[in-house]
């Protein structure tokens, strides 16, 4: 030992054996845990982090070997022979590498042996084949001794060394393993070289190529700047490896102690409680200072702990590693429940036994269910007799094991037959004779033997429906069983395909008539335009309205009037050819269409659907006629889709309608032109109150007596931006069909009797109240809010209606009105003498005005007539003591006429045309005069 210190003394550089044993502390270093890495890994990811400790070390052993030998001074040295310097290296990094690779594949005594045999072995070998690439003018002689020295240095720390590495878990271990590593480098250098004894020789150089010892200074600074990369690639890896270990035993630590459906803890080697979790404290009521140092068997009944089933458990969970076992465990409370329960043996890094790892799992509602199961088992020949279905078990040899009395009766079978051992194919033969009453062909019975055959193992699978017409439709479930058997299920279903039926003709029929309803009249009509779009032929749509049917109901009873619906619906079909249909929209409202090529055929058409309307329906004593309006619309000259097509048909069959005499309409793109004119003018005035184009005129109401003013009417007006004035038999008809009347009525009410109490308290202001609002429920209450908001007496409040405001609903129409008049408004009737006029509704309502239309007025010079009803309406007036008021009063004859017939108010223009609020005219006037 002592030459192998002076070889290191007089024969190397200090400096140079320092970075040589640095050098070598780093890849060691790296090694280890490149290798301990790859022990977590498996396969192609393992191999890599194996070959990858197998480069470190052998480019680090390479390193240490040549900086030791640029310090090694004999006198000199001429360079270095690249072949074999680069096969000292290859031969270090391969051995190595299978030194590591024998290691992890056998960790036991015998493998670490092999391991240590070739990663010494590789040290030795690169060590002696570098010496042999070293020339100098000298031969080498080797010293026996030191040179088997060498060999058992190299080796015999090397077993350690790879123990430490595969086997250990902590820093110290690993920190162990690398400086073993390093020891067994450095000595098997030291002492190889001490080894050597030159002889002085003359030098030959033509034996190759040499590299000179500052090119091998810098191949040798090449491989300690690849080995640094690979250390600090090593540091980064395994750093990221312990974040990441750290983290999954973090996120493992909280989920264990997180779980509260079953109870997880540890035990230590004697069986008593280390640790607890939440689950532990929910399901045996001890919390975690309470158990832990509870020996197991406090967890058993105290028959367990007689017959010795805790300690049982322990020995055997650590004998064999694992104990798994069923039975009842007591709670804190001294409550017992049905457990499952798994002990695991636990060691530590070195293998060491160190305790148990149990988890308790409250299975008591699966040993309710379980023990429930077994008690019915006695009564299940019962429950198969009482099935809803029909039920066969077949065993994996396709025989009938176990059939209930449903399935006999499904298949029409004697219920004390039995078929109990038949086969497949025979159950499938005798089901279907048994139907048909007769033999049937093979091909049928294979047929249903594949039907019934075993079901696919998926559970989700849908029923098999076996269709035997209308006799029978069975519905078919198989479960596949764990023996290689299956059970299959047997509905009858025909009922519920009869339902289905039924349910799926009623989507898509009237329930009156059986005409197909508006959804299928339109899948019809999307499939001809399909067909006719193809094939170049024409696609007449018919809209039918029937007229006036309301009176049929309201004179004849609705009964009369669905049976006249029957009646043309069966007329209609009867006349239906190829390529037509006709169908029921809605309530007297019926569709037809028809696929043409020529305009004769669609005039035989229409023919045939007018025919329909000629002959009376009803009883000969009481019958009636049915008359139509009929739009027509026609692909593809008059639209392209199917709701524009009916649309046009729809405006045609209201042309239709509007036209006395005129029964059939075709459509004209006139029509939307003037339906599109008109919704646009209803967009238009949903917006004209916010806009502020709408105004309230007032027309003076003059007493003819004594010639005084007694108030005023409120008449809306219309300024529309574009348009300008519009007439209010224009847009108050449109405002009425879309509800928007209530707003503007609210409004114009309001307005009327904010201005009028600003007046006299003498003046009263009429306001008109259309036939929609009086059909508004809140009116009364709408009436009462806007006189108290503006403040002003009921008694100053006149409402106008017409007479066709109260014959819709007579009853509900005079009940409201009278709801108004108590509150102190007054009522008046409207446009008396026109339209629908009726002495019974002045005598069924007590009105406080009657209006003349000023039309009578305006013919009274020229219509003697005129003139008898002007005197008629006063007269009845007088009779019944209701003032009358006379509109459109322009001419001093004609209000000569009405005084002298004792008229008692007038207006008109004679009076006053329409103008503003007669605030707003005094303001005016003030500030005209000022």
């Amino acid at each position: 030992m002592f030459d192998v210190l002076l070889c290191i003394h007089d024969q190397h550089d200090e400096w140079l054996v320092l970075l040589a044993a640095l050098i070598c502390v780093i890849s060691t270093m790296s090694s280890v845990q490149l290798l301990r890495h790859a022990r977590y890994l498996a396969g192609y990811a393992a191999a890599r982090w194996i070959c990858g400790a197998g480069v470190a070390i052998g480019f680090g052993i390479w390193a240490t070997h040549f900086v030791a030998m640029l310090g090694y001074d004999p006198g000199v040295i001429a360079g270095f022979q690249i072949p074999a310097t680069i096969i000292s290296l290859m031969t270090a990094i391969a051995m190595t590498t299978m030194s590591f690779s024998t290691a992890l594949a056998k960790p036991d005594r015998k493998g670490l042996a092999l391991a240590s045999v070739l990663g010494g072995g590789g040290i030795v070998a690169m060590h002696y084949i570098g010496m042999s690439a070293l020339e100098i003018p000298a031969d080498i002689h080797w010293n026996q001794g030191y040179v088997t020295l060498s060999l058992l240095f190299a080796v015999l720390p090397t077993g350690p060394a790879l123990a430490l590495a595969v086997r250990g878990r902590s820093v110290r271990s690993g920190v162990a393993a690398g400086l073993l590593m390093t020891l067994s480098i450095v000595l098997l250098h030291f002492t190889a070289m001490t080894a050597v004894r030159l002889v002085p020789a003359p030098l030959d150089l033509r034996t190759g190529i040499l590299m000179s010892p500052g090119s091998m200074a810098a191949a040798i600074a090449a491989g300690a700047l690849g080995l640094l990369a690979i250390c600090i690639a090593v540091l980064a890896m395994a750093r990221k490896a312990r974040l990441v270990l750290h983290a999954t035993e973090r996120d493992m630590t909280i989920l264990v102690k997180g779980i509260t459906d079953c109870a997880i803890y540890m035990l230590d080697r004697d069986g008593n409680v280390a640790n607890w979790n939440a689950g532990a404290e929910r399901l045996k009521g001890y919390t975690a200072t309470e158990a832990i140092g509870l020996p197991l068997a406090g967890f058993y009944t105290s028959h367990d702990r007689t017959e010795g089933l805790p300690e049982r458990a322990l020995a055997l969970a650590a004998q064999t590693g694992k104990f798994s076992g069923e039975g009842f465990r007591v709670r804190r409370d001294g409550s017992r429940f049905w457990a499952h329960v798994s002990i695991e043996k636990i060691a530590d890094e070195n293998g060491d036994h160190i305790g148990f790892a149990k988890i308790t799992r409250d299975m008591s509602r699966f040993k309710e269910d379980e023990d429930r199961l077994k008690a019915m088992a006695g009564h299940l020949d019962a429950a198969l007799g009482n099935m809803h279905q029909g039920l066969c078990l077949f065993g994996p040899d396709e025989r009938l094991l176990v059939v209930n009395g449903r399935f006999k009766e499904i298949w029409g079978l004697d219920r004390e037959a039995s078929l109990i051992d038949m086969t497949l194919e025979d159950v499938a033969r005798l089901v279907l004779e048994t139907r048909a009453h007769a033999q049937v062909s093979q091909a049928r019975i294979d047929e249903l033997h594949l039907l019934l055959a075993k079901p696919p193992a998926d559970p989700t699978s849908s029923p098999v429906v076996l269709d035997l017409g209308d006799d029978l439709v069975v519905s078919m479930t198989g479960r596949a069983m764990a023996d290689g058997g299956w059970v299959t299920t047997f509905e009858d279903i025909t009922e519920r395909r009869r339902s289905d039926a039924r349910i799926a003709h009623m989507a898509m029929h009237d329930a009156l008539t059986g005409l197909p309803n508006r959804s299928s009249f339109a899948h019809w009509i999307d499939a001809e335009l399909e067909q006719a779009r193809h094939f170049g032929h024409q696609l007449a749509a018919v809209m039918i309205d029937l007229d006036r049917f309301k009176e049929i109901n309201d004179t004849r009873g609705h009964g009369a009037g669905d049976a006249a619906l029957q009646h043309l619906s069966k007329r209609l079909l009867d006349v239906m050819a190829e390529g037509e249909v006709v169908a029921r929209l809605g309530g007297d409202e019926f569709a037809a269409a028809k696929r043409f090529k020529d305009k004769a055929e669609l005039a035989n058409f229409l023919d045939r659907l007018d025919a329909c309307f000629a002959r009376p329906f009803g009883p000969e004593d009481n019958c009636f006629l049915l008359d139509a309006s009929i739009g027509l619309a026609v692909f593809p000259n008059d639209a392209q889709q199917r709701e524009q097509l009916l649309n046009n048909a729809d405006l045609a069959m209201y042309r239709a309608k509007a036209n006395v005499g005129e029964r059939i309409a075709y459509y004209e793109p006139e029509m939307d032109e003037t339906a599109r004119a008109r919704r646009q003018l209803s967009n238009d005035l949903r917006q004209a109150i916010d806009r502020n184009e709408l105004t309230v005129l007032y027309q003076p109401q003059h007493g003819l007596a004594t010639g005084e003013l007694n108030g005023y009417e409120a008449l809306l007006r219309w300024q529309h931006p574009t348009r300008g004035p519009v007439a209010p038999d224009e847009f108050i008809p449109i405002a009425e069909e879309t509800g928007e009347i209530f707003r503007i009525g609210e409004w114009v009410l309001r307005e009327a009797c904010k201005e009028a109490r600003t007046w006299p308290d003498g003046l009263k202001v009429a306001v008109n109240l259309s036939a929609i609002q009086l059909g508004q429920t809140e009116i009364v209450e709408i009436v009462r809010g806007i006189l108290v908001e503006t403040g002003l007496s009921p008694m100053r409040l006149e409402l106008e209606i017409t007479e066709t405001a109260i014959i819709g609903d007579k009853l509900r129409a005079l009940h409201l009105l009278r709801q108004i008049k108590s509150l102190g408004v007054s009522i008046a009737i409207d446009d008396f003498g026109t339209g629908y006029s009726s002495l019974d509704t002045l005598h069924s309502f007590p009105f406080d005005k009657i209006k003349i239309d000023k039309s009578f007025l305006l013919r009274s010079q020229s219509s003697a007539q005129a003139r008898a009803i002007i005197k008629a309406v006063l007269a009845l007036g007088q009779s019944l003591n209701v003032p009358v008021l006379a509109e459109g009063v322009e001419t001093v004859d004609q209000l000569d006429l009405l005084k002298e017939q004792g008229c008692d108010e007038a207006q008109g223009y004679y009076f006053g045309r329409p103008g503003l609020s007669p605030s707003l005219a005094a303001a005016e006037a003030v500030r005209q005069i000022a």
